[in-house]
């Protein structure tokens, strides 16, 4: 374990290396050998009564796999294991009207005395999100099954109040993972992409008497501030690119972003990409191996403060600011029931550095698009796709029969779009465009000419 001043001593020389690493990796933590093994993933990061609150967690429920905790981690980054709880939890949040916090199955009020939850703590808890009608008092906690309860923050008794696996008649695994409430509604996520076509994962919302379904395609995380007007973000992905919601002024709004990575394209490779704020009022968004700059307001009634920061193949539960430091939770060693032979025992780091390091990390890349075989309508424009902070650019397009497809840009992103070329498929099924250097807009999209059965891929070299 690296002191505070080893840390502050190894700093300058890495930076005079120009070490891959900015940050330095200086608290890992671990759990056991003895089987069965599986997983010592950093489940969630919390700053709170003078130290930085970690809690990991195992692949799947209490029984596959030992030695998880609740650590304590002091201003000379050296951690303390709390309390144990064999569980796999990824919740945290910041109860201001009792001045305490929640992580994991643990309350902790503001001189740092935790109390353990143990009705909770047999449930793989993801989220905890303020109550829609009585925030004062009580808190959601929701599960990994789908289980919704509520909590008494005072006499910490909870309640399951639904099911949300029974309710959408989710039939294969499930993997509730973000929520939360802003605007009088509450938003859930469900990720679990097995294969192209797959409809049984969704992202829903709650206005406290009836709950709707917005997508049954796999979604991550749900965030957003308690003021700036309360936009609600969500993140998610589809056989073509991620998904980005918008909750402003009661109305969603649906953006798409490209992917950075082929490897969260699975259920069991996904978690748990996150939307944090890291600097005061700034937002981070990690979504498929890729950071992104975000403003966590609309403008005009608009999002436009969305910029790639990074490529990356991290897999980041949490992170969160500490000590003016940006700590970055892992889940780097993972046995998972021996699948991985090579695997030994399960352990990970919390990565400290500075915010302004990960654009030293790789340079935002990526693909995707609004269409992928999809069937398009005449005169009807695909959602809007992130186009600013990339470098080199291509389009891709691919349709069942001759059409045209109008290039529309939104420079200004309050939804101004004006034309910017048109290209026809006509000659065989395939056509493409490259932009020309230099040449970027906040947002593209694409209209046809003619309904036929189209995909639209950008590329960002």
């Amino acid at each position: 374990m690296l002191s505070r001043r080893s840390l502050l001593s190894l700093v300058p020389a890495a930076a005079a290396a120009q070490s891959r690493f900015a940050g330095l990796p200086n608290v890992g933590l671990k759990a056991n050998t003895q089987g069965p093994r599986s997983e010592c993933g950093v489940g969630a990061l919390m700053p709170w009564a003078d130290a930085l609150w970690a809690v990991t967690y195992n692949s799947h429920k209490q029984g596959t796999g030992t030695g998880l905790s609740l650590y304590r981690i002091d201003e000379k980054f050296e951690a303390a294991e709390v309390h144990q709880h064999n569980g796999t939890h990824a919740n945290r949040l910041v109860h201001r009207q009792s001045n305490q916090v929640f992580i994991g199955p643990y309350a902790i009020d503001d001189k740092g005395n935790h109390r353990f939850l143990p009705t909770l703590a047999e449930h793989r808890l993801t989220t905890t999100m303020p109550h829609l009608t009585d925030p004062a008092n009580r808190v959601y906690f929701l599960t990994m099954e789908g289980l919704l309860f509520e909590h008494d923050v005072s006499t910490h008794e909870s309640r399951q109040v639904d099911d949300l696996v029974q309710r959408f008649q989710i039939k294969q695994r499930p993997h509730f993972k973000g929520g939360f409430t802003s605007q009088g509604r509450m938003a859930v996520t469900n990720n679990g992409f097995y294969e192209f076509g797959d409809n049984q994962a969704g992202l829903f919302e709650f206005d406290g008497k009836a709950w709707r379904t917005l997508s049954r395609k796999p979604h991550m995380d749900v965030a957003t501030r308690g003021d700036f007007g309360g936009v609600l973000f969500a993140t998610g992905w589809d056989e073509s690119s991620v998904l980005f919601w918008a909750l402003v002024k009661g109305e969603w709004q649906r953006y798409r972003l490209p992917k950075s990575s082929n490897r969260f394209n699975h259920a069991w490779q996904t978690e748990w990409m996150r939307i944090r704020e890291v600097e005061t009022e700034h937002f981070l968004m990690d979504i498929f191996g890729m950071f992104y700059e975000l403003q966590p307001l609309a403008f005009e009634g608009h999002i436009w403060g969305v910029k790639p920061i990074c490529a990356h193949l991290r897999t980041i539960p949490d992170y969160c600011p500490f000590r003016g430091l940006l700590a970055l939770g892992g889940n780097e060693g993972s046995p998972n029931a021996n699948n991985n032979p090579l695997g030994g025992q399960p352990q990970s780091g919390i990565w400290f550095g500075k915010t302004d390091d990960l654009w030293q990390w790789g340079k935002p890349a990526g693909w995707g698009g609004p269409w992928r075989k999809a069937a398009v309508t005449a005169g009807q424009p695909s959602e809007p796709f992130l186009m600013t902070g990339f470098d080199k650019k291509v389009l891709h397009l691919l349709a069942d029969k001759a059409c045209r497809f109008l290039i529309e840009v939104d420079v200004l992103g309050d939804g101004s779009w004006v034309p910017y070329e048109s290209v026809a498929v006509s000659q065989g099924p395939y056509a493409y465009h490259v932009f020309p250097a230099g040449f970027s807009a906040h947002w593209v999209r694409l209209t046809p000419s003619v309904s036929c059965t189209a995909s639209a891929e950008f590329i960002y070299t």
